[in-house]
Parts: structure tokens; sequence; C-alpha cells
């Protein structure tokens, strides 16, 4: 693997300091384990690089912490020739040290594939593959998901033999209502906050309404309605990671909104009638995730799951969280020295890498948000040292201001008064002329971003796979409209059934989100995707 060592060897990372890079792996080894190995040696060797927030750019001077053959090359570079260098493909004009393209294309090589982005618009426009009462409230980028997932779980419905599922983290009910009124799929939604969940409820008995007055209208020769009117049941209720598999539910947030609920997966024979269930969650945030695949492996009641991660910047871990760590929870990951991933490193892990590629092409104003960030944690460094990674947040359209207007913003946020704080100064003025630099390192910190996500999902899939559970990681969704686009699926039988011919599923026919984009191709049972 181009910049990956092979064996034991002391290397230089990009801050200077010397690691130790992991020994080779045994051959017994599986691919997921060797490729786990392999991203932690990647990740070791940049460190520094994954550590660093852009914040600190000219605080911590990180630009100086590249390797000096990078620094010309990336300081010259256009933002197309930095796209060029993310998505792995050649730019004119861009003369790329060989070490920079090692790194590169190891980070590139060891991350999941997400599948093609295509040509599809951004953001997508609404799904005629809903239903247009199912299309209410739920923007389009929701509306791609949940066909999607949905589709899925109904793949799993039918082989598995199980009608009933629990969408854990069910939000506004978005995904239950098309799980129920257009796949007839019996659903339970559990969501911690009540609110949320008083939502859902009146959202689904809009929705019976409606359906009444088409049934009303079929009746004069109306075309029939494809929805069923089953609405899904909403337990508000939060997961408890640390309880045994029988005792699943916590009191609702906010406090005082109601008592825990009933288990909806039951006792040792299934749900609370007894009946299997599917278990699945779209973008469970933090720790959410791993309490699912934890009960997941505890509860006989429940025949498979379909898990979407989220934030994983939230995610508990180890040393700090030893009895349950969201992160890992492998032992084939725990096992590999190095395997620790930073608060820093987690959040890199959520960013929308395609996304950034295509501000970088289109040469978006946004970029220069994080200049005008790191310029402003250096004027706050300099008046207020102990003052640092202050969260605050300007506003989303800090990028279509002048840096005097997003300074005066954000100076009060950290508490200062920007009449005292020259905005106007030689000094400024010199950083913001680096923009193009703080672009360039942000850059190298997305190629690495996948790798850690891969990491991460890697922990996961093995985690179950040391359990004896069939399980695959399918990019369902177009990474363009959801960055968080892997899925995993692990079921206690086989999933070729499950997912074969995934890809060409076509039912419902086509939107025009989806007619641009490539269908990712369905793993072999017990691979990944290549």
């Amino acid at each position: 693997m181009p910049g990956v060592p092979a064996g034991p060897v002391t290397s230089r990372v990009p801050g200077g300091a010397a690691v130790a890079a992991a020994p080779p792996e045994p051959p017994w080894q599986s691919l997921e384990q060797r490729r786990a190995a392999d991203i932690i040696r990647l990740l070791s060797l940049y460190r520094p690089l994954l550590d660093a927030f852009v914040i600190d750019f000219f605080t911590e001077d990180l630009w100086s912490q590249l390797p000096p053959s990078w620094q010309p090359a990336l300081a010259g570079a256009t933002p197309e020739q930095l796209a060029g260098l993310l998505g792995g493909r050649g730019c004119p004009g861009a003369a790329w040290p060989l070490s920079l393209l090692a790194f590169g294309a190891a980070a590139r090589a060891l991350a999941f594939p997400r599948g093609c982005p295509g040509s599809a618009p951004r953001p997508p426009c609404q799904s005629s593959r809903l239903p247009p009462l199912l299309r209410r409230h739920v923007k389009p980028k929701k509306q791609h998901e949940i066909q999607r997932l949905g589709k899925l779980l109904q793949r799993l419905s039918r082989a598995t033999g199980c009608e009933r599922v629990v969408d854990v983290g069910a939000g506004q009910g978005h995904l239950s209502r098309f799980l129920s009124f257009a796949l007839g799929l019996r659903v339970t939604a559990v969501e911690s906050d009540a609110r949320l969940a008083a939502l859902a409820e009146r959202f689904d008995q809009e929705l019976l309404q409606e359906l009444g007055k088409t049934k009303g209208l079929a009746h004069r020769g109306a075309p029939p309605c494809p929805l069923t009117p089953r609405a899904p049941q909403h337990i508000p209720g939060r997961l408890d990671p640390a309880a045994p598999w029988g005792e699943l539910l916590l009191p609702p947030d906010p406090p005082g909104a109601g008592p825990a609920a009933r288990n909806p997966l039951g006792g040792p024979g299934g749900s609370e009638d007894g009946h299997r269930v599917l278990v699945t969650g779209l973008h469970a945030c933090g720790d959410l995730g791993p309490a699912l695949l934890c009960h997941f492996a505890r509860s006989p009641a429940v025949a498979a799951i379909a898990l979407v991660g989220c934030c994983y910047m939230k995610l508990s871990s180890a040393p700090e969280h030893q009895q349950h760590p969201g992160y890992p929870l492998s032992a084939s990951v725990a096992a590999l020295p190095g395997h620790q991933l930073s608060y820093r490193a987690r959040e890199a892990a959520c960013h929308a890498l395609e996304e950034y590629q295509a501000r970088l092409r289109g040469g978006s104003a946004h970029l220069r948000a994080h200049c005008y960030r790191a310029v402003l944690e250096s004027l706050i460094r300099t008046v207020e040292p102990g003052k640092r990674h202050l969260g605050l947040q300007p506003g989303r359209k800090a990028h279509t201001l002048s840096f005097t207007q997003y300074a005066q913003l954000g100076l009060p946020l950290a508490g200062l008064d920007p009449v005292r704080v020259p905005l106007d100064s030689g000094a400024v003025g010199a950083m913001l002329e680096q923009q193009h630099k703080v672009v360039a390192f942000c850059t190298l910190g997305q190629l690495l971003a996948p790798a850690v996500e891969t990491l991460i999902l890697l922990d996961r899939l093995l985690y179950l796979r040391e359990q004896g559970f069939h399980c695959a990681l399918v990019p369902l969704f177009n990474p363009r409209f959801s960055p968080r686009n892997l899925v995993l699926v692990a079921a206690r039988t086989p999933l070729a059934t499950a997912l074969a011919g995934l890809a060409k599923d076509t039912e419902g026919g086509h939107s025009s989100e989806d007619e641009d984009v490539e269908e990712a191709e369905s793993p072999r049972e017990g691979q990944n995707p290549q």
C-alpha cells in the first residue's frame, strides 16, 4: 500500500515527532481486520494532521508542520487542483510530490467505497418514488433516504419473515410512516424527545384524515390511493445502552415527559406479542448506534438490524469509558495498538467529502469560512489567551460577509468588545491573504476523513462478526445528498436473499434525483463492497 509501511519502522510524521508503525498483521487475520490495521497504521503516521483543529491554523502555525516538500505544491495549488487531489484524479498544471500522492492514494484505497454521486442536482428535488402524501413535511434529502432504507427493510422483512419494525430515534416519524403506510409493515417508532413523538403522531393523524378523503373520492371514480391506513405506534423513550436486553427504555426527554415505556423488543420469546422484529436507526447519533448493535446481539427477538450512524464525535471511547464504550466495540480493533481516535478525528469522520470537493471545483465562497474562523481564533487568543475553541457560530452565511462584519458578530460571542480589537491591522490582512493555505490544509484533513469513518464502521462490523452474525456494509444513499450513506446490515441468517438485486430495485418508479444516481452494487454475503 503506497505510503503505508509493511513492517515495524519508525517514521517522521508531519508534526515532526517520531512514531513507531504497527507490526505486520498475522496471516490469520480477515480482510476486515487487515484493513483496520492498515488504517490505524496510516492514521498513526499522520496523527498530527488528523488531530489538528483548522481554527488553530495561525495560533499553532499548522502550515509549518506539513512536510517541507508538500508546502510549495499546496501553496500554489488552485481549488480545482485540490479537488483533483481529493478525488484521486489528475488535474492540469498540478505537480504533486510523490509522498503526497502516496498519502492520498493510501487514504482513498483504505476507505470504503461510498458509491458514485453521479450528476444528480444538489440539493435533490422531490422524489416521485414517494406518494405525494408522504412528502409532506419531508425535505428532499430525507425523502431520498427513507425511500432507499425503506426498500432495504422491506427486503429484510421478506427474507426473515418479520413484518414488525422498531424504528429507534424516529424523530418526526418520516421513515416510520413510509414503512407503515406505504409498505404495510407494523412499525413501533421510539423517540427520546417526547415533543417530536407527539409531532409524529400529529402528522400521522393528518395523513389518516387525507386518506379518508381519498377513499371517498375513489368511490366516485378517482384512482385508488396506494397507501394503507395503518399508522405506526409511537413510544417516547430513551435507549439504555447498559441495560440487559430485556430492559430497553428509559423515560423520555425532557424530564417529566412521562414514565419509561414498555420494551418493544419484549421478553425472550420476541416482542410484546411474541413476534420477532427488525430494528433500524436512520442516522443514529453518537452512542445510539453502538447501543442498538449491542441490543441486537443480546436480543433473540431481533431478527435483523439496518443501521446508519452519525455524529461520531459524540461516541464515548475507551479508556475514558471502560465499561460500555461506543468505540471500540470489537475485540479485534481494541487489540490493535494505536486504535484510539481523538474527538477531532471522530469529528472529521462526519465531514461531507463530496460536498467539499464540489465547493473546490466551483470556487465556492464557503471556502473562506475556515480562514475567517482561524483569524478570529487568533484575535481572541491574542486578547484573552485562556479562551480557545469556544464553539462560536457567528452565522450560517458567514461566507457572504466581509471579515470585519464577521468579527463584529463573533467577538461579542466570546465576551470581547469589537471596538477594542484591531480588525484592519496588517497582521489581520496577512492572515486573510493565506486563505488558499487554509483551504489546502482542510483538503488534507478531508482526505483522511473517510478512512476514519471506515475504521469506526469496521469496528462495528467486526463486533458482529465476532459473535457469528451475518453482516455487510452497503453504500445505500447518494453521498452528495447524504454524506453518512453507508448502512450496516446484520442478521441471524444469511443476507444474500435480502441484498440480492437491491441495486436494481426500481419499484415505485424513478425520481429525477434517482435517475442520475448510479446504484451501488450489493456486496456478496459476508463481504464488504469493493
